[in-house]
């Protein structure tokens, strides 16, 4: 029976020894299929599963693995597995990030499910790995599975090798994985409602398979850029243009190529020597190039536009980054041959053989594309609510945030936000507000983009998935509730207004190509908008609106009556841009970048800047009937009626909120942390807005236009039809009189003319642009005139405190000070209302105000003081009881012997 015994276990030990080492997607699966068959292990009873095969397979070589696998389930964060003990969860791809939150969430005690397109892991891409990162994975074994796990100096591993270790870990925690399953959407539970109804499910391919069966309370999109969930719009980051060349070669593990030096990144202005011999030799002109040698030989470089073209890998050059890309103007057989020369250059020719490894489309494995093109959702989190089913929707990995390649933040980043999401799950499973879940996710999230290896925690020991133990500058409250009802959909959204008036927002689903203004498309739209016109030709997004008669013509074309455009002169460049900034900020609402005298002084503007200027004409003119059939509609698109729009709610259809996102504008969003109301303050400014509630029904319209007709000249009528809000007369609604509208209504703040309350520096009251401005509790302002009320130190956004009733912002010292003072100050006026001898109340407020200065300045040493009597006093009462007990014990002592001397000399 003994040996029968010991064979089983052998046997075990075997199975998962294989399971271990599959090197395959497919592999790893059917090797855990047979691992759990033969163990007798039901892997859908995922509470006690992992307990199951722990002690199942008990050889001396998994010790280590389940001692790393203890470790990390005995955080305090997991309950011991019951944090979220039944909470269903589906993830859809199967990617590094994905499986990093499975994992996670079966820690936490969910019921996970993973669902994956393909099946077979074939990305050979390698990823660069930050130190906590490496920390991170080693505590999930990485070792075990992949003994060559950053090995050394190593900090790099290829994608396909990370996800199957991810994978492998997975399954050992009972986390369900599904292949060859694709997500469509998701279904909505039934409108009638039984004990055995269907909650919220998922509609996939082929939808025979198990999971369409399934209900779940969280979906967790990870399904890189192509993100298939809906409610998450996309913002755009784009810099100059820089492109980047991957390419794999297979590794055949020779002593020869196992010689070769890796290159961490070499970069031209390090080693100007070595790529000008390239350039020289080969007509190969790089910027850096990246060798890490992994499954595969694997290069990186950033390659010149021109080298390119001379090289013929570019066949033509276009302005626009997405034709000039194309695979119609790339020559695929020149873009090999262009990369295996840079590879073979940079390995010394050292390398004895460069042969294409085949990606999964069964094509050698290179590829070209503009690095500095990234996506970012404009929210982490959303939450939806049907028929009394609530689900919480989130995003990690590539669909929440693309990786910026110089900087290797793809794992590392993607990893965060795995952390992220499974504590906002925790605390989806606790119960907490919905508002309350998303206002700290989207808090956190903000946080994201500007994590690097210096700005995080150095702690990598005490990481969990609380964002407090790796976010050292972490303000989980930035994000209100309030400004994230628009991301709560149950449905009655439209109805539920936010607080102070704010806009009601809606959850839209974009498209990659809805999403942004392309600068191609930009520059074709002003082309048209501006031809014919005396003294323009717009060739480009720069140096052809240098003189400012572009710009008038852009808006003479909508609005002739606003523009002299025949008096003006092409040499007063100046004067011509400034012009043009004015109309379009008070007739449109457009808030200019720069002023018109630095726009002469440059010789040429600035692309980013300029199209950030010029995508918004696009969004406030594409939609106009003079772009459709010539005749103008005169649309009501001044900040004042927008504040009134923002109160009325209108059908579906009318004044849509314009779907594009221009590329520049998604590159600046970053800069601006604009809350509802502070969107509201400065649509507002300058103007009448109504600030009382107004809900557009039957009833109340006829209310509505009684108070705005009195503000009409007469014979102007306002009226809301066909979807389109405009005014019989020629000219826009501007509620300039404050005699027209009730006084509970105005809110008008005074400003010098031509200011809007949002170009106001809050500090120095002078003019802030959007590229110089930062945002906080609703006040915009310049970065350097953000300091201290007290003592004018710099202050960094979540590291400074604020005092509404005063206005002021103070770093966190100083505002206990202020408000000392402040109460102080409130003591001294009760005290001079008393009736009071004057001499008295005089000795006593010096009295206090020595006390407190006093107490100010020698706060250090009463700290110190206290902390010591904290300590000795504890001491000194512990010593006063051993000294008894030891007095006492003497005492016994003494008496013993005489005690026993009494006994002894006794009758």
């Amino acid at each position: 029976m003994g040996e029968t015994e010991d064979e089983r276990t052998a046997q075990a030990s075997q199975l998962f020894e294989n399971f271990v080492q599959a090197s395959t997607c497919k592999g790893t699966l059917q090797a855990f299929s047979i691992l759990c068959r033969q163990l007798e292990l039901d892997p859908l009873d995922y509470s006690n599963f992992y307990s199951s095969l722990k002690t199942a397979i008990t050889s001396w070589k998994v010790k280590a693995l389940w001692t790393k696998l203890d470790k990390r389930a005995e955080h305090k964060v997991y309950n011991q597995g019951k944090a979220c003990q039944g909470t269903r969860c589906l993830i859809i791809g199967g990617g590094p990030c994905g499986l990093r939150t499975a994992i996670e969430l079966a820690l936490l005690g969910c019921k996970v499910v993973v669902i994956e397109k393909r099946d077979t892991f074939s990305r050979n891409n390698v990823l660069h790995l930050w130190p906590y990162t490496i920390h991170d994975l080693r505590g999930l074994g990485a070792k075990k599975f992949y003994g060559k796990f950053c090995a050394g100096s190593i900090d790099h591993i290829s994608i396909r090798q990370l996800q199957l270790m991810l994978l492998k870990v997975c399954l050992i925690l009972g986390v369900e994985i599904h292949v060859n399953i694709e997500f469509i959407k998701l279904v909505e539970p039934p409108e009638e409602q039984h004990e055995d109804s269907p909650g919220w499910r998922a509609e996939i391919r082929p939808s025979s398979h198990q999971v369409s069966e399934f209900d779940f309370d969280v979906v967790i999109g990870a399904d890189g850029r192509r993100n298939t969930l809906d409610g998450f719009s996309r913002k755009e980051f784009r810099g100059k243009l820089a492109i980047a060349i991957t390419a794999n070669f297979v590794n055949r593990n020779t002593t020869a190529e196992a010689k070769v030096e890796e290159i961490s990144g070499v970069a031209f202005i390090f080693n100007q020597k070595f790529f000008l011999e390239l350039r020289e030799e080969t007509g190969i002109d790089l910027e850096n190039i990246v060798y890490y040698k992994d499954h595969t030989h694997y290069f990186v470089m950033t390659a010149k536009k021109q080298s390119l073209l001379d090289k013929g890998v570019i066949i033509n050059d276009y302005i626009e980054t997405e034709r000039l890309l194309s695979n119609d103007n790339v020559n695929q057989e020149a873009l090999l041959s262009y990369a295996r020369e840079a590879a073979d250059f940079g390995t010394n020719y050292q390398l004895p053989s460069l042969d294409y490894a085949i990606n999964h489309y069964g094509q050698p494995d290179v590829a070209m594309f503009d690095f500095t093109c990234m996506y970012a959702s404009e929210n982490a989190a959303l939450i939806r609510e049907k028929h009394g089913h609530q689900l919480l929707v989130a995003l990690v990995g590539d669909s929440l945030l693309e990786p910026f390649w110089p900087m290797g933040t793809g794992c590392a980043r993607g990893f965060l936000a795995a952390f992220d999401t499974a504590w906002m799950v925790r605390g989806w499973a606790q119960g907490r507000s919905p508002l309350e879940i998303l206002a700290e996710r989207e808090s956190i999230y903000r946080l994201l983009p500007q994590t690097t290896t210096e700005n995080i925690s150095k702690n990598f020991e005490q990481y969990t998935i609380d964002p407090a133990t790796r976010y050292p500058n972490l303000n989980s409250s930035c994000v209100r509730p309030h400004q994230v009802r628009h991301l709560f959909i149950d449905g009655q959204q439209d109805t539920c207004h936010l607080e102070r008036g704010g806009p009601t927002r809606r959850s839209v689903n974009l498209t990659r190509r809805d999403s942004e203004v392309r600068p191609g498309r930009l520059l074709t739209w002003c082309q048209k908008q501006t031809e014919g016109y005396r003294g323009v030709d717009v060739t480009d997004l720069t140096s052809s609106w240098r003189n400012g008669l572009a710009l008038c013509a852009l808006i003479h074309r909508q609005r002739p009556e606003l523009i002299d455009y025949d008096s003006l002169n092409e040499e007063d460049v100046a004067g011509n841009n400034q012009l043009a900034f004015d109309v379009a900020e008070r007739e449109f609402g457009i808030q200019p970048v720069t002023l018109g005298k630095e726009m002469a002084r440059q010789p040429e503007p600035d692309k980013l800047l300029m199209v950030l200027y010029l995508s918004k004409f696009y969004e406030a003119f594409r939609n106009s009937s003079r772009n459709n059939n010539g005749q103008a509609l005169y649309r009501l698109s001044s900040p004042s009626f927008r504040a009134i729009h923002s109160l009325v709610r209108l059908p579906e259809g009318e004044l849509r909120e314009n779907k594009v996102r221009s590329m520049a504008t998604q590159l600046l969003a970053k800069f601006e942390e604009n809350s509802s109301t502070a969107k509201l303050r400065t649509k507002t400014s300058g103007y009448v807005a109504l600030t009382s509630g107004v809900e557009r029904t039957d009833g109340q319209m006829d209310g509505l236009t009684a108070i705005i007709s009195p503000c009409l000249p007469a014979g102007q009528e306002f009226g809301l039809t066909d979807g389109m809000s405009y005014l019989t007369s020629p000219r826009p609604l501007l509620l300039s009189n404050p005699a027209c509208l009730p006084p509970q209504c105005i809110e008008r703040k005074n400003l010098p003319p031509g200011l809007g309350g949002s170009d106001i520096c809050h500090f120095c009251s002078k003019r802030v642009y959007v590229m110089e401005r930062l945002s906080a509790e609703g006040y915009f302002f310049h970065r350097e005139c953000f300091r201290c009320d007290v003592c004018s130190c710099t202050l960094r956004l979540g590291g400074h405190t604020f005092h509404s009733q005063q206005g002021k912002f103070y770093c966190k010292m100083h505002y206990a000070q202020s408000q000392t003072s402040t109460q102080l100050g409130r003591f001294r006026r009760r005290m001079a209302a008393c009736v009071l001898p004057q001499q008295l109340f005089r000795c006593v407020c010096e009295s206090l105000t020595a006390v407190g200065s006093h107490l100010r300045s020698r706060s250090d040493d009463y700290m110190f003081s206290y902390e010591l009597l904290s300590l000795g006093l504890p001491l000194l009462c512990m010593m006063h009881e051993l000294l008894g007990h030891i007095y006492h014990e003497s005492q016994l002592a003494q008496q013993q012997p005489f005690s026993h001397q009494l006994t002894q000399t006794g009758p």
